[in-house]
C-alpha cells in the first residue's frame, strides 16, 4: 500500500481502505479459485493494483466518462481504476465465469457502486464506450478490430484524449506495434510514473485513438 500512497496521495479515506481491502479479499478468495498466480499473491499492490492505477497516471477522465475492461480476469485493471475514479463508470467482461464472479464479489465487499459485469465474449458486448482498457489480453493487431465497436462516436468535449484504446503490456513491444500498422500509437514506459520500481522497467501504457 505503501507506493499506492506515495503514487496517489490525495486519495480521500474512503479509496484508501477499499484499496487497503483489496489485499485480503483477493488473497481468501485466491485460496479457493485461482485468479492470480498463487507465487505472485503477495505482490498483489505492484504487480496487479499499482500496476493498474498506472493507467490514472496518465489520463484523469471527466465525470460520466464510460470505461470497459475487456479480459478483466478477477477485475484488473477496472476494480482498481473504479476506485480512483468514482466518478466514472465502468464495465468488466471476461469469458471466464469463476474469475467474473470473484470480481463482482470482491467490487460489493467493499462498496464499489460504478462497476457493471458480464460473463461473456468480448463480441457479445455491442455497447460503446469513450475507453477500453485492457491488460495484455491479446496482441494490439487482434484487439483493435475487435473493440473498434465499442469505442464511442460521440466524444466527450471534456476528456483530455480522444477516445480509444488503452492497454498495459510488458516486453519489447516493437514487433507488435509494428505489425498493427498504425502509426498513431503511444507508447508511454511505466518507469516514467514510478522510476523507482523496478517491476516497472520493462512496463508499458500503450494508447491508441479509434
Amino acid at each position: 500500500m505503501d507506493e499506492i500512497l506515495k503514487a496517489f496521495p490525495l486519495l480521500s479515506d474512503r479509496q484508501r481502505q477499499q484499496l487497503a481491502d483489496l489485499g485480503h479479499l483477493y488473497a481468501d478468495w485466491n485460496s479457493k479459485i485461482n485468479v492470480i498466480s498463487r507465487k505472485d499473491i503477495d505482490n498483489i499492490y505492484i504487480h496487479h493494483i499499482l500496476h493498474s492505477l498506472a493507467i490514472g497516471k496518465f489520463i484523469t477522465p471527466c465525470d460520466g466518462t464510460e470505461i470497459l475492461d475487456l479480459g478483466t480476469g478477477g477485475g484488473f485493471p477496472g476494480i482498481p481504476l473504479a476506485i480512483l475514479w468514482p466518478q466514472c463508470r465502468f464495465h468488466l467482461i471476461d469469458r471466464i465465469g469463476k474469475k467474473i464472479k470473484v470480481a463482482q464479489a470482491v467490487a460489493e465487499a467493499i462498496g464499489l457502486d460504478n462497476v457493471t459485469f458480464q460473463h461473456g465474449d468480448s463480441g457479445e458486448c455491442r455497447k460503446r464506450f469513450d475507453y477500453v482498457v485492457s491488460r495484455a489480453v491479446m496482441t494490439l493487431g487482434d484487439l483493435i478490430p475487435l473493440i473498434t465497436k465499442n469505442i464511442s462516436r460521440s466524444p466527450r468535449k471534456d476528456n483530455p484524449l480522444p477516445p480509444g484504446l488503452i492497454v498495459l503490456k510488458g516486453g519489447d513491444l516493437s514487433e507488435e506495434t509494428a505489425a498493427a500498422n498504425r502509426r498513431d500509437i503511444l507508447d508511454v514506459p511505466l518507469s516514467d510514473f514510478f522510476p523507482n520500481i523496478s517491476f516497472f522497467d520493462t512496463k508499458h501504457l500503450l494508447y491508441v485513438p479509434l
